[in-house]
């Protein structure tokens, strides 16, 4: 058996830790191995179906050190007018540069693909099956454990019956090509997260009629509104103004349905159906003109979750759906992220990426290595690195932003994390709130109300909570 030495070994080759190796090697002089099942960088977005993009602007999204995009604005589609948002073969090759032309290149990192990590440092190549026995120096890297599900490649819930045509969404654009099968004059879209979202807008996009779609929708959910989320100065009272009006829903709100409602008055949040009370909130992010192309579709089924799907009907929890014939199943049924317990970041020799922001994963795997890089003890390092939940339930979510406010609040007290965390790109609005002009009087007014609110929130979340 093989052996080298190495300071971290990082299993997973994903969004999480390559943005934990590239900021880990720009904040010290340490040496790390990458650990990956998969054949190429960038973990999930490897299974991603062709047409899926980023939820939110590609600018805050990546790795620390390498722009993602051109911070282009979209003069067409359904995100005219915003930032940019990068499709799934955009992050793919992004993240294979992100590894040829920044990491291998700095001399400190190996790359080892098509290789699983057994435990103890003890990584084995999946082509040939040799071992080689690493002797990690500082620590090892859990950059796996909040890895999220997509539907090429979770196990189905539900049984399909010989002759029933089921695929994930990767199908779609490639349904001309599956000789034999006639084109299917039904589209059923199965699950109520993004994922169905994107496939049924995908289809209607693509020309399917609405009449043709039918969507099974066992939770309607409540869905973050892009516009807040654009990190350009035309954008200041939508983004930083609508910082502070969530502050004050939160500051506000008198149980966790007025939360909810709240946000939505002041535009942070937006539903499908506006006479359904969403009961899911998975941080998934949308624009206006998405909702408006959602709305179109009028057959939708909310008799739970998938059972079975036979010939001739849809077993559903709570009751059964006949099927018309050349139906076509869109399965999109995967928890994006599935309920994991909150465990402390930083262990004994071992670091568990988790969220120490919502809902940025990038952003959260790099403040981890800048902490883990200039802070002594893992004490002080989980101090500054709360975990934050990922909420589940909509009464999860007062929880999740305790704990994001506090994590705010401790980095705000450190003159150099403070620092990296405003000139970060992946931080989204830092650079933008410091370059405001000082003459800027409406600006320097809504910059003014954010401190007070975000106190005023943090006194009324534990009411909210308990």
């Amino acid at each position: 058996m093989d052996s080298f030495e190495t300071d971290y070994l990082v299993i997973g080759a994903g969004t999480a830790g390559l943005a934990f190796a590239d900021t880990l090697i720009a904040e010290s002089d340490a040496h790390v191995t990458l650990v990956d099942r998969q054949g190429r960088p960038g973990g999930h977005w490897n299974d991603a179906y062709d047409f899926v993009r980023l939820h939110q602007p590609s600018a805050f999204y990546g790795v620390n050190s390498m722009e993602l995009g051109q911070r282009r604005i979209d003069s067409h589609g359904l995100n005219q007018g915003l930032y940019e948002l990068a499709s799934g073969p955009e992050i793919n090759a992004y993240f294979d540069q992100v590894v040829q032309q920044r990491l291998l290149p700095s001399g400190r990192v190996r790359y080892l693909p098509m290789c699983n990590h057994l435990g103890d440092g003890q990584v084995e190549s999946l082509l040939s099956g040799q071992r080689t026995q690493f002797k990690v120096r500082r620590k090892i890297v859990n950059a796996a454990y909040m890895a999220p599900s997509v539907p090429a490649t979770h196990r189905r819930a539900f049984t399909v019956a010989e002759g029933v045509r089921c695929v994930p969404p990767n199908a779609l654009p490639r349904l001309w090509h599956q000789a034999g099968a006639p084109m299917p004059r039904r589209f059923v879209v199965l699950g109520g997260g993004k994922t169905a979202m994107d496939a049924a807008v995908w289809l209607l996009q693509a020309g399917a009629p609405p009449e043709a779609l039918q969507w099974v929708v066992p939770r309607d959910s409540w869905l973050i509104n892009r516009i807040t989320t654009q990190p350009g100065m035309d954008f200041f009272e939508q983004s930083i103004g609508g910082q502070v009006a969530q502050m004050a829903a939160f500051a506000q709100a008198t149980s966790i349905d007025d939360l909810f409602l709240r946000l939505e008055a002041c535009g942070a949040l937006l539903r499908i159906h506006r006479d359904r009370m969403p009961t899911m909130f998975h941080l998934a992010t949308i624009a206006p003109g998405e909702v408006a192309l959602l709305q179109g579709i009028h057959d939708v089924v909310r008799l739970g979750r998938v059972q079975a799907l036979e010939p001739t009907c849809m077993v559903l929890q709570h009751g059964t759906v006949p099927v018309l014939p050349d139906t076509l199943f869109i399965d999109c049924t995967a928890s994006a992220v599935e309920p994991r317990p909150v465990q402390p970041i930083f262990q004994d020799g071992q670091i568990v990426l988790q969220l120490v922001r919502l809902p940025q994963p990038a952003f959260s795997a790099a403040l981890v290595a800048y902490v883990e890089a200039h802070f002594d003890d893992d004490k002080t390092r989980n101090r500054l690195c709360s975990t934050v939940p990922f909420p589940h339930t909509l009464a999860d979510y007062p929880k999740a932003m305790m704990v994001n406010l506090w994590n705010q609040a401790q980095w705000g007290q450190d003159k150099a994390l403070r620092r990296w965390v405003r000139e970060s790109r992946l931080d989204g609005f830092g650079r933008l709130m410091a370059s405001v002009d000082p003459q800027d009087a409406a600006k320097l007014a809504i910059l003014d109300q954010l401190k007070p609110q975000a106190m005023a929130a943090m006194a009324n979340l534990p009411r909210l909570v308990a």
